[in-house]
């Protein structure tokens, strides 16, 4: 089966942004040139492809990655940079479908995916900023009240980092503004430079044996008992294939296409602050998040530059001027940053999914055929996550989290291709409004 599909033109330099400004060194990989034969072909050079590919050389399966621009290019070289725990929105609703055990079982993988990013860091000793230390806030008293239930379910799982819920009068303790009503401290969440992370890990794969390829975009897969990868100027055969692209599926496979729905998300950040005027916005140094449906989430880098993002949009249409568009909402939580200038400004796409669970499996018409998608905003530790269970999977080990996140169905998105975006705007417009009552 043929499935040959439009990709755009690769891009050879990463999108203009703060990460891209301030990575590390980073090697310019070669393109795909002539037949490679793997066990494993890997699609998408970003946190999921990344950590599939790591894990199945440190395996021993011999493993080709394809990118169509550069390692980290997509989201996971553009997000906000926030290391969270868990995974997904409301676990308790899939009790029906993989049982209380099994959602106790999704809710301890969320704290474990975390402990993949850190050991991943320690073990390959990656230079990327990493920080501990994340707060959730409190734009309502109701929000509060969702984080009292956080913070007793993290008890009951045994969580063995900090956790504190703060009342509105403790809110500068973490955060110099006047915006929210309390908030939940969780010291074993934290933030860093994402960009470099990617880079980090692309090198520790190639160290364990992966070959990974740039400016290879796929252009046909023949599907099969092998399945054949095509790009511009090379073909690979594997026995398994991980398409690992997310908001940047594009037409590659309709299929999964069709269950993720790509969103703009941007960041402006400032020029360098003083330590006076850092410390005044967030005192600790942590990575903060608000509950509101186009949330705001914000940080310091290390080099005292205010990350402030948000505005998630699923319009399609991404503002023509990023920094005018966020400016306000900054100056809306820090009113004392107006004079200060923004150094950069970008965006990019995140994948969301309808019951906003990450989509990890394998296609059932073609079983040799494995994904992983639509995080929903939280990728940066569920990607992690991801790789190690696809890794499992594939290399044949009991994989009991796999089967768990295999089991739980994913609906497509309603209008095809070019209404399900306007259709599913017009639907958070309604939840955006329900937040001023």
């Amino acid at each position: 089966m043929n499935a040959p599909v439009q990709q755009p033109a690769p891009n050879h330099r990463h999108v203009a942004s703060y990460y891209a400004a301030s990575s590390l060194p980073q090697p310019d990989l070669p393109a795909l040139t002539g037949e490679l034969v793997a066990d494993v072909c890997v699609v998408g050079g970003g946190f999921s492809g990344l950590n599939t590919a790591l894990e199945l050389a440190e395996r021993g399966l011999r493993v080709v990655l394809l990118e169509a621009h550069k390692i980290g290019w997509g989201a996971s070289g553009r997000n906000g940079g926030q290391l969270i725990r868990g995974v997904g929105h409301g676990l308790d609703q899939f009790t029906n479908v993989i049982g209380a055990d099994g959602v106790r079982q999704m809710k301890l993988m969320g704290l474990e995916a975390v402990e993949i990013v850190r050991q991943r860091i320690e073990r390959f000793q990656i230079a990327c900023d990493l920080t501990w230390g994340y707060c959730d806030l409190a734009n309502k008293a109701h929000d509060l009240e969702g984080f009292a239930e956080d913070a007793s379910e993290l008890r009951s799982l045994c969580y063995r980092y900090e956790t504190r819920l703060l009342q509105a009068n403790e809110m500068h303790s973490v955060v110099g503004s006047d915006r929210y009503v309390g908030g939940l401290i969780d010291m074993g969440s934290g933030h860093l430079h994402p960009l470099n992370l990617a880079l980090g890990e692309a090198a520790a794969a190639r160290q364990l044996g992966a070959k990974l390829f740039e400016q290879s975009a796929v252009t046909r897969i023949d599907y099969g008992r092998e399945v054949k990868v095509h790009t511009a100027r090379g073909s690979v055969r594997a026995k398994t294939l991980v398409l690992g692209c997310n908001a940047y599926l594009n037409d590659l496979n309709p299929q999964l296409g069709g269950k993720v729905l790509p969103a703009g998300s941007y960041i402006i950040a400032t020029e360098p602050l003083s330590e006076e005027q850092a410390h005044a916005l967030l005192p600790q140094n942590m990575a903060v998040c608000d509950q509101r449906v186009a949330l705001d989430y914000y940080r310091l880098s290390a080099d005292r530059r205010l990350l402030f993002g948000g505005a998630c949009h699923y319009s399609g249409r991404d503002p023509k001027d990023i920094a005018a568009y966020m400016r306000p909402k900054m100056l809306a939580v820090f009113p004392q940053l107006a004079g200060v200038k923004i150094d950069y400004q970008w965006g990019g796409m995140i994948g969301i999914g309808a019951n906003r669970l990450p989509q990890i499996g394998r296609l059932k018409e073609q079983p040799n055929v494995y994904y992983a998608q639509a995080y929903s905003g939280h990728g940066v530790n569920a990607t992690h996550l991801a790789g190690k269970l696809l890794a499992e999977a594939i290399s044949g080990q009991q994989s009991g989290g796999f089967d768990l996140f295999a089991k739980v169905p994913h609906i497509t998105f309603p209008g095809g291709k070019h209404l399900r975006s306007p259709l599913l705007a017009l639907g958070m417009l309604w939840h955006r409004l329900k937040e001023l009552v």
